[in-house]
């Protein structure tokens, strides 16, 4: 086995990785450093599932792409700080297996598969995924020095910011989810790093940010009208700097290969999933819905582009008509 010939080099997603590094510093200060090595098993146990299925596929061209490291660190930021380590690689395993290999592999996903493996694992093993809230370090070193926050027995377990609010409770204060000195999912809670992260990868030219702009701004306005006419308790800044609507319109929206291309399909994919992470949020029983809207946006992204193109073709051959009259 080549070694050097076994990882596609992919410098995009390499960027994306140098973004992610600020925000996986923050979650070792707030929650500890057990999951840098969660996170590295879980890449391990993605780059062999792919390798193994790719295989199947073409024993004699197998590759592995660096985007696997990508999904990796996306998957784990996504998990509670408890998540047991066998879930976390049961969930990488079903995410890169059914969620990408399954289609062919790199480029060919319709879903993100990072989001494929958060989702598979929210509905297998529920408890384990939202009963149990970590609270995160205070003050220096914080999680520089600990391995997690349940290490201590007498820690006290907490929960997000959205739980606290939907049970009556106070809104967390706007500076601390803005800074992420709150509890949640381990990269979903500082709210500034992410934007920053967010405005390098724009920078960088490797990800869209007519996407981000629309999902936040969809998911701006929804809120604002459903808070100001009564209909809910949490207000549009509450709702945009918690959970993990930051993160995922940054980090999982953008993802190049099961995003739309189009740019006024990126517009509409935007505003589906700014939309419907609302409507979830207020209305059923989830807590959380940018994991679902996501996966939803990603299913219809086909038919929005052809309809797109479909309108395009259909006013250019109107144009054609009427110049030849």
């Amino acid at each position: 086995m080549n070694w050097k010939t076994l990882f596609t080099k992919q410098k995009m997603m390499r960027t994306v990785l140098l973004a992610l590094t600020p925000v996986g510093l923050m979650s070792v200060y707030l929650f500890g450093w057990r999951h840098v090595v969660m996170g590295l098993v879980v890449a391990l146990a993605g780059a062999v599932a792919e390798y193994l299925v790719m295989r199947t596929i073409n024993k004699e061209k197998t590759k592995i792409s660096e985007a696997v490291f990508v999904t990796a660190v996306l998957f784990t930021l996504t998990l509670p700080p408890q998540t047991p380590m066998w879930i976390a690689v049961v969930g990488m395993v079903f995410g890169i297996v059914f969620g990408k290999a399954a289609f062919g592999g790199f480029g060919r996903n319709i879903f993100n598969p990072a989001l494929v493996a958060r989702c598979f694992i929210y509905i297998a093993f529920p408890a384990q995924m939202t009963m149990e809230w970590a609270q995160p370090f205070a003050g220096l070193p914080g999680g520089f020095a600990q391995w997690l926050p349940q290490a201590a027995a007498d820690t006290a377990s907490s929960v997000t910011p959205i739980i606290t609010l939907n049970a009556g409770g106070a809104a967390a204060p706007l500076g601390s989810m803005l800074l992420g000195t709150v509890a949640g999912s381990l990269g979903e809670t500082s709210a500034l790093l992410i934007l920053l992260a967010g405005a390098y990868l724009v920078y960088k030219k490797v990800a869209s940010w007519q996407i981000m702009v629309s999902t936040i701004g969809s998911a701006a306005v929804l809120s604002a009208a459903l808070y100001f006419t009564g209909v809910t308790q949490a207000s549009p800044v509450f709702v945009l700097l918690s959970g993990g609507l930051m993160f995922g319109a940054i980090f999982m929206a953008t993802d190049p290969v099961s995003a739309p291309k189009d740019k006024k399909a990126q517009w509409l994919f935007g505003i589906l999933i700014g939309v419907i992470t609302v409507v979830i949020r207020s209305f059923s029983l989830f807590t959380e819905g940018m994991m679902f809207a996501i996966l939803i946006a990603n299913s219809v992204t086909p038919l929005i582009e052809l309809k797109l193109k479909q309108l395009a073709d259909a006013k250019k051959a109107k144009a054609k008509e009427a110049a030849a009259a």
